[in-house]
């Protein structure tokens, strides 16, 4: 698999008369983790939403691989660029099997038959997220660290270049936030996927990603490496908290210890 490029131009975008992005711009390079941090509201989920097509910006584009996206046609769009939202639902009584062989519908043509292709593609991606043994299980029935596995396995199938994850590790315990953030690692690592994620835990975004976007304001404050962009200055202009920014003793990432009223030693 090639890695891919994505790139935001001046981006204007909202709902209805709320503007949420003002003038975005950003480069994301191919076969890197991108992690877009940032306080509620400041339109993260907006702008992968905008980079995914799912939102038309007023202004701007999105180019992949040199393309605009939203020229492009929707199957040859699938097939390059997946889209994780928050939260998803399975249909009610689905088996793991079932959703994940739904990846591979931008494959299937008008009268294309379920292929050996297909085959491959799905049992890689079940075995990747290491599901293949609950394939015949129902999705509902599942632990949450499960289902989030079932539906990334999914994207797995779907075989893009481009991943885009908006909170994949929301409402997981910690045990299963890191199962997911290796699991895309090793996804990036071993084919180069780009994966571009919105992350509400600061320490862990600096320690799974390669770039970090912070956003404030419908605008982004800054982009760079996490030992750029993770600062103590930046957590008090994006969150409005004071903390101490210290190397992480286990990766050497940069790693917030907030302050608060009540936090100090006694």
């Amino acid at each position: 698999m090639s890695a891919s490029s994505l790139l935001a131009q001046s981006l204007v975008a909202g709902y209805g008369e709320r503007t949420i992005l003002n003038d975005v711009s950003l480069t994301v390079q191919a076969g890197k983790t991108t992690a877009i941090v940032g306080a509620n509201a400041c339109g993260k989920s907006t702008l992968l939403r905008v980079l995914s097509r799912l939102l038309t910006p007023e202004q701007g584009e999105v180019l992949l691989d040199g393309n605009a996206i939203h020229r492009l046609p929707t199957r040859r769009l699938a097939q390059q660029l997946g889209f994780l939202p928050q939260s998803p639902i399975a249909p009610e009584g689905i088996t793991v099997l079932e959703l994940v062989s739904r990846g591979r519908h931008p494959h299937q043509g008008l009268f294309k038959r379920w292929s050996a292709a297909d085959e491959a593609a799905v049992a890689d991606a079940l075995s990747a997220t290491h599901m293949t043994a609950l394939a015949e299980c129902a999705v509902d029935e599942l632990s949450g660290g499960q289902r989030q596995r079932v539906w990334i396995a999914m994207a797995l199938a779907q075989q893009t270049d481009v991943l885009l994850l908006d909170e994949p590790t929301t409402f997981l315990d910690i045990n299963h936030q890191i199962e997911v953030l290796d699991l895309l690692t090793d996804l990036n690592q071993t084919r180069g996927t780009t994966i571009v994620m919105v992350l509400h835990e600061l320490n862990l975004a600096a320690r799974y990603a390669d770039r970090l976007v912070a956003m404030a304001g419908g605008n982004i404050y800054a982009v760079g490496e996490p030992e750029e962009v993770f600062t103590e200055q930046m957590v008090r202009d994006v969150f409005g908290l004071e903390s101490r920014v210290i190397d992480d003793p286990v990766t050497g990432k940069p790693m917030m210890i907030p302050l608060g009223r009540h936090g100090a030693c006694k």
